[in-house]
C-alpha cells in the first residue's frame, strides 16, 4: 500500500530516539539513499551525499559512505535528489478527478504536496462541499493542506451560487485541523469597501493565527497597499514582471502559476533583475485541466518552463520547495536535512527535471512514471445531484428585446473573452428576438442559476469580437458560482447543449446541428467524475477538439480560460451571470438595451 502522510507526518519519540541513534551510526537506517547528488536548496549548493531515513523522517544527510548499516539501501548513483515539491495555490476541481484520482496522477510527477482551496465545491454546496473535498482528501499519499474557502459567492450581490459564507463558516472551517488558512479573497471590492462579511472572514483568520491568502488580479497603488493593509498575505493573480514586483515589494508572498504562460518569461526576466531571489517566491498550478496534467504535468510542468525561460533549476526548486515551506509554516517540509519528512524527488536529469522516482514519508511511493500500489479512494459518500433545472426549450436562449418586434435593435456587448471590454452592435429583430446575422462576429451567452436557491429566470446577453459558433458550448463548471453556461450561435443547439448536461448531472457538452458531438460528464457537483484519470483526460480532451471545431478560437487552454472563465464576476471585467449583464470593476448592472 501506498504510504500515508497524514498519519506519518506525527512523528513519535520512539522514532525520534531511534532516528538520533542512526545518525550517530549507533543503530540502522530504516533505509538508506546512496551514491546521489542531494540538491540543496538551502545554500544553493550541489553535493555528494548520502541520506538515511528512520521511519517517516530524514535522520541524517551525511558523507557517501560514511555508514553502510540499513534495513534497505537504494543505490542512487548520478541521480540528483531534491525535496518533494509543493503546489502553494490549486483547485483540484479543475483537474475534475477526485482527490485519490488527483494524487495517482501528481505524486509520480514529485508533488507531495498541495495548499489546496475547494472554492469550486464550496460553491456548489457550502460547507459540506468543504467537508467533502477534506474526507477525499484523507489517506492518501499526497500532503493535503486545506483552505477554508473566503468567496462564496466571489461577488455577492451580482451572482447566486450554492451558498453563502460570512464570518460563522469561516470560523466553523478554520476549526478544522486539516485547515491551515483562509482561501483567496476574492471579493477585491469587498475588502477595499470594508464590507461586514469579508472583515468578519479575514478577523476569523487572523483571529485563528491561521495564513490569509489572496487574489489581486489588477491592483496596483493605493489599491494594492489597502488590500495588503486587511493582512491578506499572497498572490497568485500575476500578470506581468512589473505586476510581480510591485507586490513583492508591497510585502506579499508571491504563488507564480503555470495556468497562464505568457506571464512567465516576463517574470523570469523581472527576477533577474533583483539583487537577490526572495524567499517569498513560490509556484502554483491553480487551475490545471485533465488532459494537460496527464500529458505535461501539474507543478513539474511550471518548472521545467521556467528553466526553459532562463532561471536556474535549482532557484525554480527552491521555489517549490523550501519557499513554500516557508510560507506554509512547515519547518518539517521542504528541504533534505534532519528531523524533515522524507519527502524525496529523484531526478535522472537536473536541467530537464527528469523524474525517476518518488518517496514520500521515508517510503518509496512512485516510479518510472507511475504509483507502485494504487491509490485507494477513501470511503466517502458522494453528493446526489446538484442540477436543479428543468428541461429547458429552444424559446429560454430567445434574446428578447422590450418595445421592438420588427426592425433593428443597438445592443451592448461583451467583447472578446476573460479580459473582455464593452462594445455594441446593431442587429435585427423579429418578432421581438434577435437574430444573428450569419456573417457576424456575434454570439449569444445564456447563463442560468443550477442551485436551486431562488426561482430564477435564465439571462441571455451577446457577445462580440469572436467568430460566431458552428453550434453551442455548454458547462456547468463556471468560475465561480458553477451555474450552467451556454454559448452558441443559435438557439437550437444551446437548447440541446444545456439539455444534455441537465440530464447527466453537469459537465461540458459540445453540439452541432442539433446534435451532441461530445460530452464530458461530471456527475459530482457538475465538475467531478469518479472515472479513472486516463478516462476524464480522454473525455475531456474529445470535448475541447469538438469544441475547436464549433469554435475556432485560440487552443490549447480555450476551454478553461474562455468557456469556464466567461462569468467570473469578481474580476473588473464585463460578464453575463445568473442575476443579469454586470460591469465587475463598477460593480453594477448594465442595460443590454442602447438608446
Amino acid at each position: 500500500m501506498p504510504p500515508t502522510v497524514q498519519a506519518r507526518d506525527s512523528i513519535d519519540r520512539a522514532t525520534r530516539q531511534r532516528a538520533i541513534q542512526a545518525a550517530q551510526g549507533k543503530e540502522p537506517f530504516d533505509l538508506l539513499l546512496t551514491n546521489a547528488t542531494i540538491v540543496d536548496v538551502i545554500t544553493g549548493e550541489l553535493r555528494e551525499a548520502d541520506l538515511g531515513l528512520v521511519g517517516p523522517m530524514i535522520a541524517s544527510v551525511h558523507p557517501p559512505g560514511l555508514f553502510a548499516e540499513a534495513r534497505q539501501t537504494h543505490d542512487l548513483t548520478g541521480r540528483f535528489l531534491a525535496p518533494g515539491l509543493i503546489d502553494t495555490h490549486v483547485h483540484f476541481e479543475s483537474s475534475h478527478m477526485l482527490p485519490h484520482h488527483y494524487a495517482s496522477v501528481v505524486v509520480p510527477q514529485g508533488t507531495t504536496t498541495i495548499f489546496y482551496d475547494p472554492h469550486e465545491l464550496a460553491n456548489v454546496m457550502g460547507v459540506a462541499g468543504v467537508r467533502f473535498a477534506v474526507d477525499c482528501c484523507r489517506g492518501l499519499p499526497l500532503r493535503c493542506l486545506c483552505q477554508a474557502p473566503s468567496s462564496v459567492p466571489s461577488a455577492p450581490g451580482l451572482e447566486v451560487s450554492g451558498a453563502s459564507f460570512g464570518g460563522a463558516e469561516m470560523r466553523e472551517m478554520l476549526r478544522w485541523p486539516e485547515v491551515i488558512g483562509v482561501a483567496e479573497m476574492m471579493d477585491m471590492n469587498g475588502v477595499l469597501s470594508g464590507s461586514g462579511r469579508m472583515v468578519e472572514i479575514a478577523e476569523e483568520g487572523r483571529a485563528a493565527r491561521k495564513l490569509v491568502e489572496g487574489h489581486a488580479r489588477g491592483l496596483t497603488g493605493p489599491r494594492l497597499q489597502a488590500y495588503c493593509a486587511a493582512g491578506i498575505g499572497s498572490d497568485h493573480e500575476i500578470t506581468s514582471g512589473d505586476d510581480l514586483l510591485e507586490k513583492l515589494r508591497a510585502g506579499l508572498a508571491i504563488e507564480i502559476r503555470g495556468s497562464h504562460d505568457y506571464v512567465m518569461p516576463p517574470v523570469v526576466e523581472a527576477l533577474a533583475k533583483l539583487p537577490h531571489l526572495s524567499s517569498q517566491i513560490m509556484i502554483c498550478t491553480d487551475d490545471v485541466p485533465p488532459d494537460h496534467l496527464l500529458a505535461h504535468g501539474g507543478v513539474i510542468d511550471v518548472l521545467r518552463r521556467f528553466i526553459r525561460y532562463g532561471m536556474r533549476p535549482l532557484d525554480a526548486l527552491r521555489f517549490a520547495t523550501f519557499n513554500a515551506a516557508l510560507h506554509l509554516g512547515r519547518a518539517d517540509l521542504g528541504a533534505l536535512c534532519a528531523s524533515r519528512i522524507a519527502d524525496v524527488l529523484v531526478l535522472s536529469d537536473l536541467a530537464t527535471l527528469a523524474v525517476d522516482r518518488v518517496y514520500v514519508a521515508g517510503e518509496l511511493a512512485a516510479q518510472n512514471g507511475g504509483m507502485l500500489h494504487p491509490v485507494e479512494a477513501p470511503q466517502v459518500a458522494l453528493p446526489g445531484s446538484t442540477i436543479h433545472i428543468s428541461l429547458r426549450t429552444e424559446d429560454d436562449f430567445a434574446l428578447r428585446v422590450p418595445n421592438a418586434m420588427d426592425g433593428q435593435a443597438r445592443l451592448r456587448t461583451i467583447d472578446g473573452v476573460r479580459f473582455s471590454q464593452w462594445s455594441e452592435a446593431i442587429v435585427p429583430v423579429i418578432d421581438g428576438r434577435v437574430m444573428l446575422p450569419d456573417d457576424a462576429d456575434l454570439n449569444f451567452l445564456f447563463v442560468q442559476h443550477r442551485h436551486g436557491a431562488y426561482d430564477a429566470k435564465p439571462h441571455v446577453a451577446l457577445q462580440s469580437g469572436l467568430p460566431q459558433l458552428k453550434g453551442a458550448l455548454a458547462t456547468t463548471y463556471l468560475h465561480d458560482s458553477h451555474n450552467l453556461f451556454v454559448i452558441g450561435g443559435n438557439a437550437r443547439d444551446m437548447a440541446v447543449a444545456a439539455n444534455a448536461l441537465i440530464a447527466c448531472g453537469g459537465g461540458i457538452a459540445a453540439v452541432q446541428d442539433g446534435k451532441v458531438v461530445s460530452i464530458a460528464e461530471f456527475p459530482i457537483a457538475g465538475m467531478l467524475s469518479a472515472a479513472a484519470p486516463a478516462e476524464v483526460a480522454r473525455a475531456f480532451e474529445a470535448v475541447r477538439a469538438a469544441a475547436g471545431t464549433i469554435a475556432p478560437w485560440k487552443l490549447p487552454y480555450w476551454i478553461f480560460k474562455t468557456l469556464e472563465g466567461m462569468s467570473l464576476a469578481c474580476n473588473p471585467f464585463p460578464y453575463l451571470t445568473d442575476l443579469g449583464l454586470i460591469d465587475g470593476l463598477k460593480q453594477e448592472f448594465m442595460e443590454i438595451v442602447l438608446k
